[in-house]
């Protein structure tokens, strides 16, 4: 998102370049931190797109020999210096750099001192967004250059741009969606019928996913999006790790089939609504009903619902993963420093996290039956006044493992928890009961 400036009495430009750049014949000169796979993608596209006033001048990047020979590289002008040290770039006279390493540490020291040095800082980069985006916003700000991140959700959909300046005229309520490609894959092959491990596989297979995925399939690669997101949306600042995430790979194919029975589909959801000086915010798998446009959303797609005051609803949707959809919105950005473009600049409050919700709940228990056992869940439930809505037990399963479902009247978050805290001690219960959220039809968008 481009940060405005505020024009200050006094203020002296930050860099020579950047008085140069006033200039209509100027060249933007451009570093590239990281050469993998967006990385390469924003050469190949400056490559082919030939922008007159924007050069790639560095690439920085481990193992640069390795880089140089790889089929990417040609994509790369022969005068661009490749390098291993960042000092290289951060004394360089580069007017702009594209950040696309990743991670915290070193990452945020880089760019702070590329910032305070005078030059404007392009990111995808969602975790360092997440938790240091205000302070990086500020800094730019105080040396006059831009701090810009719509590659950081949601791939090469425009949704950053889309909330910052599309809709910054109304009063967006709520902000729900699909932010992680890896888990709507995942999920998305689950409904079809195959299992987590194997998707998971494939996943990791094509690229979609890591070595480790706890990072996509935990929640906390969207958690980072939604923090972004709610900045900008609902003008509030939240801490990350305030945000309460649920993995998907408690979810089985059976939830699927009962899911099925219920009219909807799983999804990774992640939602944050503001009340007051609260926001209401999570990321989990869910029950979506089937007639909303997140169901829709198969593959590595993303998709977001924003909910205004007098707009309405706004979607956006599109290809959330893979180099060059991303790379599509890092070019965008850095189009955007070089035409000295800036977005609406509005108040953000730090405002507390709560993952309190009011909603129907889907209770997925596996036990060893006997009689007695939909009494005692029964009971387990009206003791925090949770009312059963329906109960589902599909036929042919083994008496000793037996899966059946049971959903609740709207309740809270917390009521819920009480019950299963007890239901999930029960004798009989094989597992822990699977508790998954189901959007409202009405609600879910």
């Amino acid at each position: 998102m481009a940060i405005a400036r505020k024009k200050t009495a006094g203020k002296r430009v930050a860099s020579a370049s950047k008085s140069a750049r006033s200039r209509k014949d100027s060249t933007v000169k451009v570093a590239l931190l990281g050469f993998g796979t967006v990385g390469s993608s924003v050469a190949k596209l400056l490559a082919q797109s030939k922008f007159s006033n924007i050069a790639l001048t560095h690439v920085f990047n481990r193992n640069v020999a390795r880089k140089r020979t790889s089929a990417a590289a040609r994509f790369v002008p022969s005068s661009a210096r490749w390098t291993e040290n960042i000092d290289d770039i951060l004394n360089s006279n580069v007017d702009v750099v594209i950040e696309l390493t990743g991670g915290l540490n070193p990452t945020e020291s880089w760019l702070r001192k590329a910032l305070s040095a005078g030059k404007s800082v392009i990111t995808a980069n969602k975790q360092l967004i997440a938790y240091r985006g205000t302070s990086l916003a500020n800094l730019a700000e105080k040396h006059g250059v831009q701090l810009i991140y719509g590659a950081a959700v949601a791939g090469g959909v425009p949704v950053i741009p889309g909330l910052a300046q599309g809709i910054s005229g109304d009063d967006v309520l709520r902000i729900s969606g699909i932010l992680n490609g890896t888990c709507n894959y995942i999920l998305s092959r689950m409904e079809g019928g195959a299992d987590y491990a194997t998707v998971l596989a494939d996943a990791q297979q094509l690229g979609y996913a890591e070595a480790d995925p706890s990072a996509d399939v935990d929640g906390f690669d969207a958690r980072a999006k939604l923090c972004i997101l709610s900045r900008i949306a609902l003008h509030s600042e939240l801490n990350p790790d305030a945000v309460a995430t649920q993995s998907i790979s408690t979810v089985e194919a059976i939830d699927f089939a009962y899911a099925k029975e219920l009219n909807a589909t799983i999804r990774q959801v992640s939602t944050a609504q503001r009340e007051g000086g609260l926001v209401h915010a999570r990321v989990a798998p869910m029950l979506v009903p089937r007639t909303s446009p997140m169901a829709w959303s198969h593959g590595t797609q993303n998709m977001l619902v924003a909910s205004g005051r007098f707009g309405g609803d706004v979607v956006f949707s599109g290809h959330g993963a893979g180099g060059e959809p991303t790379a599509v919105a890092v070019v965008s950005d850095l189009l955007a420093v070089a035409q000295r473009s800036h977005a609406v600049h509005l108040p953000v409050r730090k405002r507390q996290v709560t993952n309190e919700f009011m909603a129907s709940h889907y209770l997925r228990f596996v036990v060893d039956d006997k009689p007695g056992i939909v009494s005692a869940i029964s009971g387990a439930l009206a003791k925090v006044n949770a009312n059963i809505d329906s109960l589902l037990q599909k036929p042919g399963y083994p008496k000793h493992r037996l899966p059946f479902v049971v959903t609740t009247e709207p309740c809270l978050t917390s009521t819920i928890t009480r019950a299963l805290s007890s239901i999930g001690k029960m004798d009989c219960m094989l597992e822990h009961p699977l508790c998954l959220q189901i959007i409202d039809p009405e609600d879910g968008k």
